[in-house]
């Protein structure tokens, strides 16, 4: 049966029996409301590591003033139920005051430069400056040699892997490929806003990268492709915050090998997805 810790010092203590034991001990970071993209995160991380945490923290710092916060789905006992059953040793559960002992108003924030205020970050300004600020704190928590990160959230990645590298992290960043559903749409917990309607729109998201992406292995020009993807999305219903074309590491793209990336609403739902592809038709990572 999963361990769920909720006090600093136990978890500590936990991480801290184990490594003696010699073994190495894996993360993936969540903010709850899981889902099978969340369970193949654990799955992913189990050939490289001998015990597993989870860590199920809806953190405020990332959150701008007018988004959901206060509505995104809490399912602590569904959360530990599903991560027991995929095999996780440990579930971290910190209260607000236990990741911010001194106040979220007075917390030191990590800001990563550069790469946080393109794409996500020019229309979230501050969320990734929260993101960073709490991995941060949930590596020095938890210790992990491993942590495991969705591909969904592209940018996420590049941040925390510049955070490693720029602040000497000794912990391995796996990241683990999209998990979608049969149409297509990204699994996020965000879906369930959707109602039956939106839900029945929604994989066009997905339909307008990959014929963005074919467009570019067929000759068209970054800035016609991502034109006609937002052409799509809009006559889906979308209401597009930004599609773009960049180099695996989100520079200006100059041809070769890419990742298209796009973020857009449904009603009161925003959506993100991205699609890595190579520069010859055909082959395509998501």
């Amino acid at each position: 049966m999963i361990d769920i810790v909720q006090d600093l010092d136990a978890l500590r203590a936990r991480v801290a029996g184990w490594k003696r034991e010699g073994l190495r001990v894996g993360l993936v970071p969540t903010m709850g409301n899981l889902h099978p993209g969340h369970y193949a995160l654990v799955e992913a991380l189990k050939p490289h590591v001998d015990r597993i945490v989870a860590s199920v923290f809806v953190n405020p710092t990332q959150f701008g003033p007018n988004e959901d916060f206060d509505r995104y789905p809490r399912t602590p006992e569904a959360d530990a139920r599903g991560l027991d059953a995929a095999g996780c040793d440990l579930l971290w559960l910190p209260s607000v005051e236990t990741m911010y002992p001194l106040g979220v108003a007075r917390t030191v924030t990590v800001r990563v430069p550069g790469i946080t205020t393109i794409l996500d970050g020019a229309h979230r300004p501050g969320h990734f400056d929260g993101v960073a600020t709490v991995v941060a704190r949930l590596f020095n928590q938890v210790q992990p040699d491993v942590a495991a990160f969705g591909r969904k959230d592209y940018q996420q990645v590049a941040v925390i892997t510049h955070l490693v590298a720029d602040l000497a992290f000794p912990v391995r960043i796996l990241p683990v490929a999209i998990s979608r559903e049969a149409d297509g749409l990204a699994r996020s917990s965000r879906n369930q806003y959707l109602d039956a309607e939106a839900r029945v729109r929604a994989p066009a998201l997905y339909r307008s990268l990959a014929s963005l992406r074919d467009a570019l292995q067929a000759g068209q020009s970054a800035a016609a492709a991502e034109a006609g993807a937002v052409e799509a999305l809009r006559a889906a219903g979308f209401e597009v915050d930004y599609v773009e074309v960049r180099a695996p590491d989100l520079a200006p793209y100059a041809g070769g090998d890419g990742v298209a990336l796009a973020a857009a609403r449904l009603g009161r739902t925003r959506l993100i997805d991205n699609l890595e592809f190579s520069s010859g038709a055909g082959d395509a990572a998501g």
